[in-house]
């Protein structure tokens, strides 16, 4: 009994320590990739009696592969995928042999499905292309095989599937390695292998076929076995993206994380960025013990020597081998959306651990998929590649995504929808005489004259509004700002863009020296007429709350705001009413102690073309009702 706890034991401790190998398949459709890698699980057996049961049941049900087990319909799990015999969606497989760990993504081969490529190519070491030996290379292979490179997977097999179906022949495999070879040398893929197969009837796939004695390489399975891959992960750069501050008890201040690339060690220094305070680590603590060192792709916690005040979306680095620290970058994007992009928008990058505010100041060119062949965009649509050039809010840590893909990769999110729209490859930092101007030589005009660059639908489209001035009239008490504040809220909580001015606010700061002589009254309205302007220009709504008695002095605000932008609301109250809401004002203007009070002692000049006219304040009805003038006049929101 002591015997076989140890042999599983033994077991288990030898199964920890495997490497794993996460690799990719692409091809064309019918291609085969997952009767491949049904193959693959089969004949290495890896399936459980009641899998093997359930796929010979429904290879004679809804199988595509006559009397053959359908080894398809082990990967091929959506019932669309099913029914129509294709792959839709990204399906992960996991098993292993005696010497290695696999996760394998069998990618969709139709090209709209190129961002489900690029979602299960993202963590791969290595890609399968799969060939149809009967057709050769076609556009779809050149397409996986770019997608692999800007990927950055370094290994790529060639698997030339089919070879049953033209008898093995050795001329026709030598004529598929040669075209693929052609293409290749294109990318940046440094090793490449070519293996002859039928993944239908089994065929060099886990064993070697006796089928192909011209065939001196390995079979899949030990190729896919025995590839070196080690080198490829970055343990040369530290970077540890702090995801979270643990402190459990006063005692105990740590950074958690993953180490994305490089290794650490106690007693280390690091520095943090972006502050640039430096420290040495002081433990690796973990459920198990302290480690006396970690490296990628470890999740751990950090302890170091002093209280540096870090949090997360900082990074931990050695102070001899720092990251670049940048604004502007050039990209690689892939776009993910189904909305075309947007030059104009403003997005949030998410990169390792951090989260700024970015925007796509330039497409340098789109690349054709198919082709390789580049051209001059505005904008991407889904599923489209091009070469960009983005600049964030703040600076970034970031290395080339050549170098490292952890901290060279990215992705773009909507700061609206919160949905994912793009995925990012940093090619390297961009200085700042090489960037794009996008002002051109009309511009350059509008700027000498003052006249800004933002067409007023480019506002409106951003603010799902009109840019527009409600300019609110009545006596002392009829209850202007009671109306002016409650509107300003409710626009502000329905997401609009809105200002609101009133008399004792700009009385206090930018017409402090005014007074309330006919004179003064007349300048204090012009300049806020001319702030409702400016910000109208710049599509935004205003709420100007004014007693504004004077018809004449109403006009001339309506013509410096302009006509069609500005909304007069008149409160109808008498000034019994406005006693009532203003005792102490009106007393003072009884007492001799004021003067120029409107409908007191100097005329009140009631609105003859006001847009709206509303009694005495009511909280719950009076808002709602300039709310609804502003959709039915397609000011706010916009239809």
């Amino acid at each position: 009994m002591t015997n076989n706890k140890l042999d599983i034991q033994e077991f288990l401790d030898q199964d920890q320590k495997k490497d794993l190998l996460r690799l990719l398949t692409a091809g064309s459709v019918d291609d085969g990739k997952s009767t491949l890698i049904g193959r693959l699980m089969f004949d290495s057996k890896m399936l459980y009696e009641d899998q093997l049961s359930a796929l010979e049941r429904d290879s004679k049900r809804i199988g595509h592969a006559g009397e053959e087990i359908d080894y398809a319909l082990l990967l091929d799990g959506l019932k669309a995928e099913r029914e129509q015999g294709i792959t839709i969606d990204v399906a992960y497989r996991y098993f292993a042999t005696n010497k290695r760990k696999f996760i394998i993504a069998d990618t969709p081969g139709h090209e709209q499905y190129t961002r489900n490529m690029i979602t299960g190519g993202s963590t791969a070491n290595l890609a399968i292309i799969l060939v149809d030996a009967t057709k050769g290379v076609i556009t779809q292979t050149r397409r996986h095989t770019f997608l692999a490179s800007l990927l950055g997977i370094k290994h790529i097999v060639l698997a030339v599937n089919k070879m049953d179906l033209v008898d093995f022949d050795q001329q026709v495999f030598d004529n598929i390695c040669a075209d693929y070879t052609r293409f290749i040398t294109q990318l940046d893929i440094p090793d490449f292998h070519a293996i002859p197969l039928s993944a239908l009837k089994g065929d060099n796939v886990v064993d070697l076929s006796d089928k192909t004695p011209w065939y001196h390489g390995k079979s899949l399975l030990e190729f896919l076995e025995t590839v070196h891959v080690g080198s490829d992960r970055n343990l040369n750069d530290f970077r540890y993206p702090v995801q979270n501050v643990l402190r459990p008890d006063r005692y105990f201040r740590g950074f958690s994380g993953v180490v994305v690339s490089g290794v650490v060690e106690k007693g280390d220094s690091v520095v943090a960025l972006p502050s640039g305070k430096q420290s040495r680590v002081k433990s690796i603590p973990t459920y198990d013990g302290e480690l006396e060192k970690a490296f990628a792709p470890q999740a751990i916690t950090i302890e170091l020597e002093d209280e540096i005040d870090i949090s997360r979306g900082e990074m931990l680095v050695h102070p001899d081998n720092v990251p670049r620290k940048e604004r502007h970058f050039e990209a690689m994007l892939v776009w993910m959306d189904e909305k075309n992009m947007d030059p104009n928008a403003q997005f949030f990058l998410k990169q390792t651990s951090n989260t700024v505010r970015a925007r796509i100041d330039q497409i340098r060119y789109k690349t054709d998929v198919n082709t390789l062949e580049h051209s001059e965009v505005d904008q991407l649509k889904l599923n489209e590649i091009g070469r960009t050039v983005i600049t964030t809010a703040k600076p970034i840590f970031f290395d080339p995504y050549k170098k490292n893909k952890a901290t060279g990769s990215f992705i773009l999110i909507d700061t609206m929808t919160n949905n994912t729209v793009a995925v990012g490859m940093i090619i390297d930092k961009i200085e700042s005489e090489y960037l794009p101007s996008k002002i051109t030589s009309e511009e350059e005009v509008k700027i000498e004259k003052g006249i800004g660059l933002v067409q007023q639908s480019e506002y409106q489209k951003r603010y799902n509004q009109k840019g527009a001035t409600i300019w609110i009239t009545g006596l002392h008490g009829s209850g202007k700002n009671k109306l002016a504040f409650s509107l300003e809220k409710q626009l502000f909580q329905s997401g609009a863009t809105v200002v609101l001015l009133d008399g004792s606010t700009l009385r206090s700061g930018l017409n402090r020296e005014l007074d309330f002589s006919p004179s003064d009254r007349a300048e204090h309205l012009r300049r806020v007429s001319h702030i409702a302007k400016i910000l109208n220009d710049q599509g935004i709504i205003v709420i100007c709350s004014f007693i504004s008695h004077d018809e004449d002095i109403r006009s001339q605000c309506a013509q410096i705001v302009g006509k069609d932008r500005f909304h007069l609301v008149y409160m109808n109250a008498d000034i019994e009413y406005c006693r009532t809401n203003r005792p102490e004002l009106y007393k003072l203007g009884e007492d001799g102690k004021i003067s120029h009070i409107p409908g007191f002692d100097i005329e009140y000049q009631i609105p003859n073309n006001a847009n709206l006219i509303l009694k005495s304040f009511d909280k719950d009805l009076h808002p709602n009702i300039v709310l609804n003038y502003l959709g039915e006049n397609e000011i706010y929101p916009l239809k």
